[in-house]
């Protein structure tokens, strides 16, 4: 199944889900920012790449407002180079507006990872030739406050209707990519990863999350993230202009 395709099952199947307070509103951008979402899966989502780096959920500044997994709103149109019109859900929280790519708050999750992708892949078709992110989830949960609301702070019921459609989705995406290896963008997406594709799956790590409530991303998210990519054998490309950094080895074969 085609990425696209794999999104549009994945929000059909999702629709139908009932949340409970304190959950009082839910966003599914793979529905209102479907243009710019499946802009970026046909231009990006490839097979046979090495990685696939995988989220939790949107933030709302982020692919809430774009419909791309850590897509802070100056990344995707400067640097992965999408920009389309973007709906609103059919029930808008007054403390969460969508406004799309004209949304001025910066989500720093997004800004950290991308930018760390330009700033040591180039080209974001450098970077796509190897790897890919996307989000385990594709909802965004907010509580009455305006407050974000993640997959796993859910109710055990609402909980598992979510995950056994995402696990689903989420294999079926890997059956497209076939990576070598599927690396969770923190721990919630690493531990969803290894439950969803069990044990005859790909190699399965962690790289920190690169979220601002994170103390240890706050002191050098960059700097920390490329050492667990060299100790998971990823090798990174040279800093440009430099030469290539001491204790990066090279990929192993597959599995």
């Amino acid at each position: 199944m085609q990425p696209v395709a794999i999104s549009r099952w994945l929000s059909r199947e999702l629709e139908p889900l009932a949340f409970r307070p304190p959950t009082a509103c839910t966003y599914d951008p793979l529905v209102y920012a479907r243009k710019p979402h499946e802009a970026y899966l046909r231009r990006y989502a490839r097979r046979g790449i090495e990685g696939l780096f995988l989220g939790m959920n949107p933030g709302p500044f982020g692919m809430a407002q774009t419909g791309v997994p850590f897509g802070e709103v100056g990344m995707v149109r400067d640097f992965l180079g999408i920009e389309a019109p973007v709906g609103r859900p059919a029930r808008i929280h007054p403390a969460r507006p969508i406004e799309g790519f004209a949304c001025r708050r910066s989500e720093v999750s997004g800004r950290r990872l991308w930018g760390w992708v330009r700033d040591r892949f180039g080209s974001a078709e450098a970077f796509s030739r190897r790897f890919f992110v996307a989000n385990y989830c594709p909802l965004v949960f907010m509580e009455a406050s305006g407050r974000n609301r993640t997959p796993d702070a859910l109710p055990a019921a609402e909980r598992e209707a979510l995950f056994a459609i995402c696990d689903e989705a989420l294999r079926r995406l890997v059956a497209f990519c076939r990576p070598g290896r599927v690396i969770g963008i923190g721990g919630f997406a690493a531990a969803r990863a290894r439950e969803a594709l069990g044990p005859g799956g790909p190699p399965i790590g962690t790289i920190l999350h690169p979220s601002p409530a994170s103390p240890a991303a706050n002191r050098g998210w960059a700097a920390a993230v490329e050492r667990q990519c060299r100790e998971q054998g990823i090798e990174l490309p040279a800093p440009r202009g430099g030469p290539r950094r001491r204790g990066a080895v090279r990929p192993g074969p597959r599995g």
